[in-house]
């Protein structure tokens, strides 16, 4: 009933935007204007990655920001498909049922942030309530604490404005998949705003047995205080899909001619997601120079996920199956209050930050392996005729049954300092991280508190108003319980996080108001990793990786009717000295040589508009074996844009136009994803 009701709600806006369109007088030129889309694809400023409004101009760091006409025009739904347009960023294949990111040669599934707090559960994040995208590249800890090593993916969500509005969309795509969208907001009452937006989605792709629905609501309340506001939302959201591993590998390439084949079963590769999330953000102006904010957030997350998928190489026409199903229940409670403070003294003009930030994060976590007949965690199959054999999940080897309770205490102080062309930011981070895991399988209780700073470094050079050169430090700390933190042992308790230092010079030029270029040249060393110790069976912390690259982004308009995303990066990653996962010499996985991409948005007219998007990304490993091969690829995609009435326009994206054969991403050797042939999707909006 509540997903009848909320894509019974979303269809009904549509036809209202229709009927009040065609009241107006059709013979005046047809122009759609919103807020969203006056900004274009250019965004200037973030709060994200110094914690106050900053000109991206004056950050001396990489940043990516996708804002909501971006989005909308590439018809982009997912990270994966985000991040496909972002230099420096691929995404991981997350085992078929969550977001997973690699950045910079890091790897991390739990690197995101919504409105700067923490959002680390695993799962696929929707757009439906967001504003804009950030990618935030390099170690970030100072502003966001532990992790982050690579970078960050944060959502700016939307929130409530002053004026009333009805706003809805409409999507569906040769596969079959469709969705409905809905966003509402309005005045209330006096100083009080309310705004709705909310997503249902029935989803199918080129793979054999795939399919997926969800849907999500996030009511949100604005009080305008006068000197400042308070924002109280709730959000709901359910996933539940078929959980695809992708192909197996033959010959150390990705197996040809089965991109459409589902090896798995659709009724045991099940994921089955369920969130209730409440926030708070809070900003005042104590004086005009003085400002408080706060940002909290509640999370109740329900997760689990059963999958059988392919776990060795091709050999003949045979290889072999493995299954398990895995459960979490997690419990974040976060808070971060700010104080911004802008003062002079004598000629220096500072922005001063100060800050703390609590947290508690409770998790339950469980597993089970899956057995075959003959009491095996594996078995055979034929690649041809493929039939998933009977499988039972039951204790045994494996087995995981564990409860954690991390605590984080941290307080942190930044001063972006201006002296004429000259900028400096500099912050330190300190961070307390306890960890008390329990294993319920045995009894055994283990604590593990690690004590973090972070420091942070940036001079900025301002050779023109519109132009900056920056060198940056930066640097990290990931506990060894790792991205989840759902593991702990006597060994990884008395080890020291591992460490990430970013060392960074770019260049940023505003070519005009509406079109930004930028430059980065980075290294990022990740040391204190596991490796095997001289005693066998002992462990020590010598491993370490390299990152290094270049990254260019152009991003804004170039005409008034023309606008433009480029991007570029040349990029290497490597084990610098031995690890547990291989020896020094290995290359990263998922970390292609070269990816470059272009999406281009022209309007022939008020009415009409053509976009065209090319991604190239390089060959990389699938693992860090570097036993398989992912091929280069390069991929065509093109859209249609139509303004049907003032409030009314229609889209049509077509991606792979050349219906190229490809592999995106992997999540190992043989767990490797195709990526989908030639497809369309329609695509109607109205606001009024």
């Amino acid at each position: 009933m509540r997903r009848f009701l909320l894509a019974s709600a979303a269809v009904l806006v549509l036809p209202a935007a229709a009927r009040a369109a065609d009241a107006a007088d059709d013979s005046a030129p047809v122009i759609i204007v919103t807020a969203d889309r006056d900004a274009g694809y250019r965004i200037g400023a973030t709060g994200t990655a110094t914690r106050t409004d900053t000109p991206l101009l004056d950050v001396p760091q990489s940043v990516e920001i996708l804002g909501r006409q971006r989005l909308d025009d590439q018809a982009i739904l997912s990270i994966a498909d985000a991040l496909r347009y972002v230099p420096g960023a691929t995404t991981a294949q997350g085992e078929g049922h969550r977001d997973q990111i690699v950045l910079r040669g890091n790897s991390s599934t739990a690197d995101f942030f919504v409105d700067g707090l923490r959002d680390d559960v695993q799962y696929y994040r929707d757009f439906y309530n967001i504003e804009r995208l950030e990618i935030l590249k390099g170690p970030n800890a100072m502003v966001f604490g532990r992790g982050g090593g690579g970078g960050i993916v944060n959502r700016v969500s939307k929130t409530p404005l002053s004026e009333a509005f009805v706003a809805g969309d409409a999507s569906v795509d040769t596969f079959g998949a469709w969705r409905l969208g809905a966003d509402l907001g309005a005045p209330v009452a006096g100083d009080l705003a309310a705004r709705v937006a909310a997503v249902y989605e029935d989803g199918a792709n080129h793979r054999d047995s795939y399919d997926f629905q969800r849907w999500a609501v996030n009511p949100t309340l604005r009080l305008d205080l006068g000197r400042g506001q308070i924002i109280l939302g709730y959000e709901h959201a359910e996933d539940h899909r078929v959980v695809d591993r992708g192909v197996p590998s033959r010959d150390g390439k990705p197996v040809q001619g089965y991109r459409d084949a589902f090896f798995g079963d659709a009724a045991v590769n099940r994921s089955a997601f369920n969130a209730d999330i409440v926030s708070l953000a809070a900003d005042y102006a104590l004086t005009d120079s003085l400002t408080i904010r706060n940002r909290s957030r509640y999370g109740d997350y329900d997760k689990f996920y059963r999958n059988l998928f392919p776990a060795s190489a091709v050999v003949g026409n045979g290889f072999t199956v493995s299954a398990y199903e895995d459960g979490t229940q997690r419990q974040n409670l976060l808070s971060q209050t700010d104080l911004v403070w802008k003062v002079a003294t004598g000629p220096l003009a500072h922005t001063l930050l100060a800050g703390f930030e609590f947290g508690r994060q409770v998790t339950r976590s469980q597993r089970l392996n899956g057995f075959f007949a003959g009491n095996q965690l594996t078995a055979p199959v034929l690649l041809d005729g493929f039939v998933a054999p009977p499988v039972v999940f039951r204790p045994g080897t494996g087995q995981r049954d564990a409860r954690t309770r991390a605590d984080i205490y941290s307080g942190f102080v930044q001063d972006q300092i201006t002296i004429g062309r000259i900028e400096l930011v500099a912050g330190l981070r300190y961070d307390s991280f306890r960890l008390d895991y329990t294993n319920n399988l045995n009894g055994q209780a283990l604590t593990r508190t690690d004590r973090l700073w972070s420091p942070r470094l940036g001079l900025i050079f301002k050779p023109a108003a519109n132009a900056s050169l920056y060198a940056s430090f930066g640097r990290s700390y990931l506990p060894q319980s790792g991205d989840q933190f759902t593991s702990l042992d006597a060994t990884t308790a008395a080890l020291e996080p591992e460490k990430f230092d970013n060392y960074e010079v770019g260049a940023k030029w505003d070519i005009n108001p509406a079109l930004n270029l930028t430059a980065a040249l980075y290294r990022l060393d990740r040391s204190n990793t596991r490796a095997a110790g001289p005693v066998a069976g002992t462990v020590v912390l010598s491993g370490a990786q390299r990152s290094e690259g270049f990254e260019l982004a152009l991003n804004g308009r170039l005409l008034p009717n023309w606008q433009a995303s480029a991007g570029f990066a040349i990029q290497n990653a490597e084990l610098r000295s031995a690890t547990t996962a291989g020896p020094a010499g290995r290359s990263v996985a998922l970390v292609p040589d070269v990816q470059a991409s272009l999406w281009t948005r022209y309007d022939l007219s008020q009415r009409f508009g053509l976009g065209l998007g090319v991604t190239h990304q390089g060959k990389s490993f699938a693992n860090i074996s570097n036993a398989v091969v992912l091929p280069a690829y390069t991929r065509v995609d093109a859209a249609l844009f139509v303004a049907l009435t003032r409030q009314l326009e229609a889209q049509v994206n077509v991606e792979n136009v050349f219906d190229t054969g490809y592999f995106p991403t992997a999540n190992s050797d043989n767990n490797v994803s195709t990526g989908g042939p030639r497809a369309a999707r329609f695509t109607l909006r109205a606001k009024y």
